[in-house]
């Protein structure tokens, strides 16, 4: 659900005052050691740097970082960063993504106003410093909508100028920020552009909630073929391949588990070129000059590379080899030689790393968290529960780091539990290190993680059975994960909180009023308690996705909708 980013403080103060009213930090046991506290501020605070980008070229590379206080953009030469040096100087809420233009002589980046997330998007030269508002219009939002290496000095960028609903598609000059119109946008969630930037493609959302897939020929937009309700979070287009002939995508059309195919745009034939078995395709890596796949990720519990083509069969075997914890391949330099890498595991500080072809050599670019090393890091436990109906709930567990522990890796005694439910809800909890777990499991709680129904990453029927079930078999699952670690003597019953963010929030404020006896307190942030208000106040260019909402949680402008959206919403349940 869109919200408004908070500030770091504000969360760790809203953190600590919840759970002071839950209870008091929990008293080791006579046979656990004290755990040497961390502070709070290496592990809720900003980290030291973040989001490393190698340039295209290969020579620089950029992260965020905080510069009196604030998160700013520094580049340094490509493995020299103790001569990083700071390229922007903001000093208000900080900026949140970047990204190298394709001639590496800037940076782009995007920032809104005191959290109104009408994101503009600004160029910032590598040797000026100079910035500019690539689109300087009040009260718009902008999308980056394509970069390319054939035309490195234009940026194909979406504007909603016009009309708040619809995103317009505009060739940007990035020198001069002049915009040339490429499409107007009467009614269509997302427009592709091709390597060219030439208008080929487009989504428009149907009255069932589905998609219609258009292409763009002589005679104008021409319906090419329907992705069906059932299928719209699973199916996705990738990018086009480098004739501009065919694009591929993630489809889980006449499958549970997307597979990786290439669709023709002229036939609207489409082939499956890889599937998935167990677990979503979570990465495609594209080749930066024949932009074709040559390696993709399934992730169940973490990240499992395969290379597509054998000529990075090596490459794949030995980064899979090296690198530590759940990795993730974020881009590669033009020439294709170096990939940069970002690697997380529970229990120590994230990693950023490029990956050198030419030597089989993963080299380090930065710790996120460097101070973390040698404090006690919880380890995190993959888990498999079943809900009550039987589905499959890829979970997490997270033991306090005081916890004494029996021969099965199972506590002596049942611990109190933080039950942590992710946002979205169509989102997942994924691997890796988190300071929230690390920072509640250093002061005497186990962590629990739930991937319930809904949740991203697990096929097209798991988000489905999650469909008009808020506060009902979503929650389910989640009170039957309570019920696993209290039957295991993981969680003490009496002392089971509930926590989270967005619908996290939303489920904590649910647990409180709809089964209150399973929790003894809860943190809600930012979670919504009232479901027709929420739907009501979907901003204008959420607007053309009103219909997948509805079909997904229940449709606030009929009775029956309403009624069950009230029955669901727990303001109406405040005792």
């Amino acid at each position: 659900m869109p919200m408004a980013q908070r500030p770091i403080a504000w969360l760790t103060l809203t953190f600590l005052l919840f759970l002071g009213a839950c209870s008091s930090t929990p008293e080791p046991t006579a046979s656990a050691t004290a755990p040497q506290l961390i502070d709070r501020e290496l592990l809720l605070g900003n980290p030291d740097r973040f989001q490393g980008r190698l340039s295209p070229d290969g020579r620089m590379m950029s992260f965020r970082a905080p510069l009196d206080g604030v998160m700013n953009l520094w580049v340094a030469p490509a493995g020299n960063i103790q001569s990083a040096r700071p390229i922007t100087r903001d000093k208000g809420r900080g900026i949140p993504n970047h990204a190298w233009t394709m001639d590496s002589q800037s940076l782009l980046y995007i920032q809104d106003q005191d959290g109104d997330e009408n994101w503009h998007l600004y160029r910032v030269g590598l040797r000026s410093g100079e910035i500019t508002d690539l689109t300087p219009y009040p009260g718009i939002q902008a999308r980056i909508v394509g970069l390319s290496k054939r035309h490195p000095e234009h940026i194909a960028v979406g504007m909603n100028d016009r009309d708040a609903r619809w995103h317009d598609v505009y060739r940007v000059n990035l020198g001069t920020g002049q915009r040339e119109l490429l499409a107007q946008n009467d009614g269509f969630t997302q427009i592709y552009v091709d390597h060219d930037y030439n208008v080929r493609l487009a989504i428009r959302p149907t009255p069932s909630g589905g998609q219609m897939l258009h292409r763009l020929d002589e005679d104008g937009w021409q319906e090419l073929n329907e992705i069906p309700f059932e299928d719209t979070l699973t199916t996705r287009v990738l990018g086009f391949d480098g004739d501009n002939e065919r694009v591929y995508m993630l489809d889980s059309r006449g499958r549970n588990n997307p597979a990786l195919t290439r669709l023709d745009l002229t036939t609207g034939e489409s082939g499956p070129m890889a599937v998935s078995e167990r677990g979503n395709i979570e990465d495609v890596l594209m080749h930066p000059q024949t932009h074709a796949p040559i390696a993709l990720s399934f992730n169940h519990h973490k990240r499992d590379w395969r290379a597509l083509e054998e000529a990075f069969a090596k490459d794949i075997d030995t980064l899979e080899t090296q690198a530590d914890g759940d990795t993730q391949i974020l881009a590669t330099t033009l020439d294709g030689n170096r990939w940069t890498v970002f690697s997380s595991r529970a229990d120590r500080s994230p990693e950023y790393a490029v990956y050198d072809r030419a030597t089989l050599s993963l080299n380090p670019l930065f710790k996120t968290h460097p101070a973390l090393d040698g404090l006690p890091l919880a380890k995190t436990e993959n888990i498999i529960l079943r809900s009550r109906d039987g589905l499959e709930l890829v979970s997490y567990l997270t033991l306090p780091i005081n916890a004494r522990l029996k021969s099965n890796g199972r506590p002596s005694v049942p611990q109190p539990m933080v039950l942590l439910v992710h946002g979205g809800p169509w989102a997942r909890d994924r691997a890796g290190f988190n300071g929230t777990v690390q920072w509640l499991a250093n002061r005497g709680y186990a962590v629990l993680q739930v991937n319930y129904r809904s949740s991203t990453g697990f096929g097209k029927d798991f988000i489905n059975a999650g469909n008009h079930e808020w506060a009902r078999n979503m929650h389910n699952d989640l009170l039957d994960a309570v019920q696993w670690a209290v039957d295991e003597r993981i969680a003490d019953t009496n002392r089971v909180a509930i926590m989270g963010g967005s619908y996290g929030g939303y489920a904590t404020l649910a647990g409180l009023t709809f089964t209150p006896d399973t929790f003894a307190c809860g943190v809600d942030i930012v979670g919504p308690s009232n479901l027709v208000t929420l739907l009501n106040s979907i901003p204008p260019y959420w607007a053309p996705m009103i219909d997948m909402f509805t079909a997904r949680v229940g449709d606030h402008r009929t009775e029956a909708g309403r009624t069950l959206l009230e029955e669901r919403s727990p303001l109406n349940y405040v005792d």
